[in-house]
């Protein structure tokens, strides 16, 4: 009615007269504002927390008396002096309308709170996890009554909830009866409310009020690292953050090394799944001692992978995936529960798969695409993820274009001589001295340079003990930047290079970075096929760009960001040296980190998300590089340093290449360079 008071919510503006002795709460509910609780109004969760506000509010029209709320109470007296209560809040299932008020409804009280992420350009993610708990009182059973407990707590849910269709897996029921019993008919639900196309259902049950955290698991699924995030569904914080190796590396270091095992052996495909799902289960282990909880009270879970562990993963033959044309048994999100998967979560968790977009295109690119959301982007941006096979999208508003391109694992440190993975010890920076030659290093585990006189006892503790991913990107760079290797990729002689550190290896010429076997070290080189391998890795990375932008009508991108494990170390400068990214202007490359496993945590904390990328990779258009003709054409060009034909001016505004020619004409030359030339994707096809 009209002279009912106005009660103004901010800072969603919404407004509603209610009549006098309305619970906050209630008012909240009926205007949609995103007001928190899980006890139902009974004063026992204090999520529903509120600021009222006093005085005048213009803005608003209306003038807040102190009366304009029923008196502090002694539910509110008992929360406080127990778990305490914020100065000037009030709880919204508590205090009720007396007269015109103006309530804010502060982050920590809303549902659909914001988590901010750390990366000023990434959207923040709106909090609305698909597992939620609610608090219900169930009708005692007696005589006059026989219907089931399962039965009467279904009715307490949709009677205290309007929650409905409430499915329950039998391992939740055998537990039901004496969980009531004990809550005094009074019990907490762990609930998944479903989607359009999945049924809501009762996932655990506690007795009485149970507000502990309820915990999600968002993972990347990689073909060479396996990385998990715990995260907490109600705040969408990240307690706890593991990551161990794919067990499956000892069937093939590449994707398709691990097809041609699941072909050649009978049961290998078998083998790999139980592989990776151990894995799984161990890192599961891990994160929750790390929290310091069971794995069991781990309620959902996001995975996203590449298609040929998704496959793998499931349980899937991913024979079709080692052939053209490259087909998937299923490119759908998918909705399933840990014990299908013989995951060791809590029996009835339920597991989601995001969507693969098409071909070798999967998952963790989809994920990729709701993290960095290029489809929203005003600028046209080139999102690559890096690792053993590269996965690049390119697009803005107008579209988006997606292709993989197989980079092998020698970005990660594999199939370099002194390669490794990032670790304590591990070079990870790297500059040479154009005259000298000398280079000058740091190592993972300390922030000096190698000539600092303070470095050895710095790195005593980690050693000098090889090269990774960044670093070996930063080394060829340099080594080509200082005039010790040509545009080719061959190493120079030391009468060439004028260096005593380039050192007869074989027919070819190798780079000596550090010899610590003095000390009991390793000796430290690069070697002519170390270069090789990461010509081949770019030259992959580049061309799938290349032919991204042929396929949109451009000659440059706007903006390039990096993902992946390593993506956060990769040197804009040192990447466009060795030819690996497009031409850009440096303060326009930037990195997403992890973007795979930030888009998999978005869609754990967001059910919305789940439905967004369902329906955005419908709308990215798929390049298959294997029957593109130019790929094979900016390969070639792009296994040149930094590239035989395009010209990356602004480039050349920042650094000039020495002009060398290493190719004496010498038959181990030529045999290199074709090696080089001819040693593009054919047969490379990593998924």
């Amino acid at each position: 009615m009209q002279n009912d008071p106005l009660v103004v919510f901010t800072p969603s503006g919404k407004r509603g007269r209610f009549p006098v002795g309305t619970p906050l709460l209630t008012a909240a509910r009926q205007l949609g504002v995103d007001l928190d609780s899980v006890c139902g109004g009974r004063g026992i969760c204090s999520k529903c927390q509120v600021t009222p506000g006093y005085g005048e509010f213009p803005k608003h029209g209306v003038k807040v008396a102190r009366d304009a709320l029923s008196d502090w109470n002694a539910v509110e007296e008992r929360y406080k002096s127990k778990r305490g209560l914020i100065d000037g809040r009030r709880l919204g299932c508590q205090a009720t309308v007396q007269g015109d008020v103006v309530v804010d409804v502060p982050p920590e009280s809303q549902v659909h709170k914001q988590v901010v992420r750390k990366r000023a350009e990434a959207r923040d993610i709106v909090m609305n996890p698909a597992v939620r708990l609610f608090y219900v009182e169930i009708a005692e059973p007696d005589m006059h009554d026989p219907s089931g407990d399962l039965e009467r707590l279904r009715t307490a849910l949709f009677e205290q909830w309007q929650l409905s269709d409430l499915q329950i897996d039998l391992a939740t029921l055998q537990g039901l009866q004496p969980i009531l019993r004990k809550g005094k008919w009074t019990a907490t639900c762990a609930i998944h409310l479903g989607t359009a196309s999945l049924r809501p259902r009762i996932l655990k049950v506690w007795p009485g009020f149970h507000d502990a955290p309820v915990h999600g698991l968002a993972v990347d699924l990689g073909s060479t690292t396996i990385a998990g995030h715990l995260c907490n569904l109600v705040t969408g914080e990240v307690v706890a953050s593991s990551g161990l190796m794919n067990p499956q590396i000892r069937f093939g270091e590449d994707l398709m090394s691990r097809v041609s095992y699941s072909m050649m052996n009978a049961g290998g495909a078998a083998e790999m799944t139980a592989a990776v799902r151990e894995g799984m289960n161990t890192l599961f282990r891990q994160i929750a001692g790390e929290a310091g909880i069971e794995t069991t009270d781990i309620l959902d879970a996001v995975f996203v992978c590449n298609p040929v562990m998704h496959h793998l993963f499931l349980g899937i033959d991913p024979f079709e995936l080692g052939q053209a044309p490259f087909a998937l048994a299923t490119s759908d999100a998918l909705n399933l529960t840990a014990a299908e998967l013989d995951l060791q979560l809590h029996p009835a968790a339920r597991v989601y798969l995001l969507p693969c977009i098409a071909g070798h295109v999967g998952a963790d690119a989809a994920a990729v695409a709701l993290s960095e959301a290029p489809d929203k982007s005003e600028d046209l941006v080139l999102v690559v993820d890096v690792g053993t096979n590269a996965e690049l999208l390119l697009g803005n508003r107008e579209k988006v274009l997606a292709c993989s391109s197989p980079t092998g694992p020698a970005f990660e440190g594999a199939q370099i001589s002194s390669g490794q993975r990032a670790a304590p010890g591990a070079i990870e920076r790297v500059e040479i001295d154009p005259a000298s030659k000398v280079p000058r290093f740091k190592v993972i585990g300390s922030d000096l340079w190698s000539d600092d006189p303070t470095f050895p006892e710095a790195a005593a503790t980690t050693g000098i003990t090889g090269i990774c991913g960044s670093g070996i990107i930063e080394m060829v760079a340099e080594m080509r930047l200082a005039g010790l290797l040509d545009g080719s990729g061959l190493i120079g002689s030391p009468e060439q290079t004028g260096s005593d550190r380039c050192i007869l290896d074989g027919r070819t010429y190798s780079y000596l970075v550090w010899d610590g076997r003095a000390e009991g070290g390793p000796l430290i080189t690069v070697t002519n096929r170390d270069i090789r391998e990461i010509q081949m890795a770019k030259a992959a990375l580049y061309s799938g760009a290349r032919l991204l932008m042929d396929k949109f009508g451009v000659d440059k991108v706007d903006r390039i960001v990096l993902a992946g494990a390593f993506g956060a170390h990769i040197s804009p400068k040192h990447a466009m040296i060795l030819g690996m990214i497009p031409d850009a202007p440096f303060d326009k490359v930037t990195s997403a980190g992890n973007a795979a496993g930030t888009g998999a945590r978005i869609a754990l904390l967001n059910m919305d998300a789940r439905a967004e990328i369902e329906s955005t990779v419908h709308a990215i258009q798929k390049i298959e590089t294997a029957i593109e003709p130019r790929f094979q054409e900016h390969f070639v060009n792009a296994s040149n340093i930094p590239n035989a034909v395009d010209p990356f001016p602004i480039l050349k505004t920042h650094v000039t290449l020495p002009e060398v020619n290493f190719n004496q004409g010498g038959s181990e030359a030529r045999q290199s360079r074709r090696r080089g030339a001819s040693g593009g994707p054919g047969g490379r096809r990593r998924a």
